[in-house]
């Protein structure tokens, strides 16, 4: 298409179309040995947006030179004739001849360009004879829209100390223009048309391109609390359009004003060892707006604080700074003191000098308290408040331990609490004298620490009592020896060479108690044929029978040393080795034999049978008996064999019952 396509451009819409065309033909012709080359002709389309017609109206001509050859016809296609947007608004009315009518009014804002579609078909067959021509129909803009703000009103807040000493603008707003880009219609200048209120200072300005308002002096927000800017914006087209927008602005308050004390000088009257809110109240003057860190105050105690006994704090709804004691105060101490109090806002302070906005280091505004403490009788304080007394246990009764004093020059002193009545104090003196003698292990102690309380009575109206604790460490001394912790064990006849724990406790307490030594007390064969001590572990050792040993019990003397070598006194360990069914668990003893001298018998058999008439009185002095006492059914005792023997001269006999 672009080899075999020539556009002619021309004014002047009467001249022939048809001559250019044949002349094109004819020269073609001189060489009849060269193929006619194929082109198309179109006039220059002049369209303007809002042209009111009449309709339809001619905008441009075409001309294809294939007219030569055969009879044909122009068509037209796509956007604004058949397709969207903008159907129907264009069309060839004498497709023989190739001119393009328009049939409406254009919006350039809505549609700025159609691309056109043109071809040249044979008029008989409809077959199309040459490439198609593309074409685009530009329309012409004029200044037909005014540059348009988003909103007419915008709202804005500034603060009173806005920095106008560089470059920052307060707002920006931006106009905008439908008409074509970068041409003088869409150009877009912005201008301040009134401020109101219009003082001398401050005074808005807005850049003429770009549209951000500035702001050259100070604001004032006692003076001025709001402006109204009227901002016009225009555009360089022909005629010139224009809109306006309003610019509300708020100025908020900031701190240029500091806070005064209404008083400068404060007395104040505190009892000693009081402590509360609301001693005083100091009051401030602020012309900034209430309830803003403009006008909020700050209260600072910048003298006569070092042992931190007060603390202000100010109150959110009056702006007054409330002093507190927060510690006792001691007339003994500090009769008289001087504080001296500043007061701030939360936001800096700020001024503007000549048109400029300055922030300088402001000192703060001080005023002065003098404090005067007043004496009251105050309670005897034991100095230390906790004492700590060392003693070994035993300690004998009429022992002095120690001092504790009040300071105070006329106290009584008094033991409040002693649980085991350990302890006496002297009255006058404060003079510990222990009563019994201290014991370690008395259930009073706890991990080795007694503790006593005793108060300090004033003579004073009404008296005063102070407290002071005594911690009492009793250190231990070795005045117990180790024992069995149980006397006695079971054993299965079967467990051989396993071991048996036994355990041993000593009331002292390191170094006097574990790890212990364990040793048999008895040396004789029978001892250590049958048992021997396996492996010591501190506060116990093994236990080993040697060899299977009959059913019953056996007592195993041991000695137990404590860890100085002190010992006990020799212990015997009751074992009794019984038969387990389980294996492990000895099961309850059924059978006790019981041996009886021959007096003893006598007597019980005669308890028996004198009353059965079944022995003569005349043989029971010769009657030697031998019992067996079983446990037999429900019966706990019963006699199941009887043997006598007889006096000399006799034969013998049994009896059974």
């Amino acid at each position: 298409m672009l080899g075999e396509k020539v556009i002619s451009h021309f004014c002047d819409l009467n001249s022939s179309l048809y001559q250019q065309g044949l002349d094109l033909y004819q020269s073609d012709n001189l060489r009849p040995l060269q193929r006619t080359k194929r082109s198309w002709i179109i006039t220059t389309f002049e369209l303007e947006e809002e042209d009111k017609g009449p309709f339809p109206k001619l905008v441009g001509e075409l001309f294809n030179n294939m007219s030569y050859h055969m009879p044909i016809k122009y068509l037209i296609s796509g956007p604004g004739v058949n397709e969207s947007p903008e159907f129907g608004l264009f069309s060839i009315e004498d497709n023989a001849n190739g001119h393009v009518y328009v049939h409406r009014t254009i919006d350039r804002e809505n549609t700025p360009y159609f691309k056109i579609r043109f071809d040249v078909a044979n008029t008989v067959t409809g077959k199309k004879v040459d490439r198609s021509l593309f074409f685009i129909i530009k329309i012409k803009d004029i200044n037909d829209n005014a540059p348009k703000f988003p909103k007419e009103e915008f709202n804005i807040a500034i603060k009173e100390n806005h920095d106008t000493g560089k470059y920052k603008p307060v707002f920006n707003v931006t106009a905008f223009d439908k008409d074509e880009k970068d041409t003088a219609n869409s150009l877009v200048t912005y201008s301040l048309t009134t401020q109101t209120p219009n003082l001398k200072e401050p005074r808005f300005n807005i850049h003429p391109t770009r549209g951000f308002i500035v702001i050259s002096g100070c604001l004032d927000h006692q003076t001025a609390s709001s402006f109204k800017l009227l901002i016009k914006a225009r555009d360089d087209g022909t005629p010139q359009m224009s809109s306006t927008a309003t610019v509300n602005i708020a100025v908020e308050d900031a701190n240029n004003h500091p806070p005064e004390f209404t008083k400068e000088n404060y007395q104040l009257q505190i009892e000693e060892g009081k402590v509360g809110p609301g001693v005083l109240r100091l009051q401030v003057e602020d012309q900034d707006s209430p309830n803003t860190p403009a006008w909020r105050a700050k209260y600072k105690i910048v003298k006569g604080n070092e042992k931190e006994q007060f603390i202000v704090e100010t109150n959110p709804e009056t702006n007054e700074g409330i002093l507190r004691v927060i510690k006792p105060l001691d007339y003994e101490g500090d009769s008289e003191k001087r504080l001296v109090i500043s007061v701030e806002n939360e936001e800096p302070l700020s001024s503007c000098p000549k048109g400029k906005l300055r922030s300088p280091p402001v000192a703060p505004i001080s005023a002065s308290v003098a404090v005067k403490v007043l004496d009251t009788n105050d309670a005897p304080e034991f100095h230390p408040p906790t004492l700590v007394l060392q003693k070994e246990e035993g300690v004998k009764p009429g022992t002095r331990l120690g001092k504790y004093s009040a300071v105070d020059p006329d106290v009584v002193y008094k033991v409040f609490h002693d649980p085991a009545g350990w302890v006496t104090v002297d009255e006058n003196s404060g003079v510990i004298t222990a009563m019994k003698e201290l014991d370690r292990e008395s259930p009073y102690v706890n991990d080795s620490v007694y503790p006593i309380i005793v108060h300090a009575i004033d003579d004073g109206v009404p008296p005063q009592t102070g407290t002071g604790t005594i911690l009492l460490y009793l250190s231990d001394i070795n005045d117990h020896m180790p024992t069995l912790v149980t006397r006695s064990l079971e054993v299965c006849d079967k467990a051989i060479l396993t071991p048996l724990i036994i355990k041993a406790e000593d009331n002292d307490s390191h170094p006097y108690a574990s790890p212990f030594t364990f040793k048999l007390a008895d040396d004789s064969k029978s001892i250590k044929q049958n048992w021997r001590l396996g492996k010591s572990f501190g506060d116990s050792v093994e236990l080993l029978m040697l060899r299977n040993l009959p059913r019953g019990k056996y007592l195993v003397p041991l000695l137990i040393l404590d860890r100085q070598g002190l010992f006990s006194v020799k212990q015997n360990l009751s074992v009794r080795l019984c038969r387990c069914p389980d294996g492990h668990v000895c099961e309850e003893p059924n059978s006790v034999p019981l041996s009886l001298g021959g007096g003893a018998i006598a007597v019980i058999l005669a308890a028996l049978l004198l009353p059965l008439g079944k022995i003569p009185p005349k043989i029971y002095p010769s009657l030697t008996h031998h019992l067996a006492i079983r446990s037999h059914g429900r019966c706990n005792l019963l006699i199941c064999g009887i043997q006598y023997l007889p006096l000399e001269g006799t034969s013998g006999s049994k009896m059974a019952i």
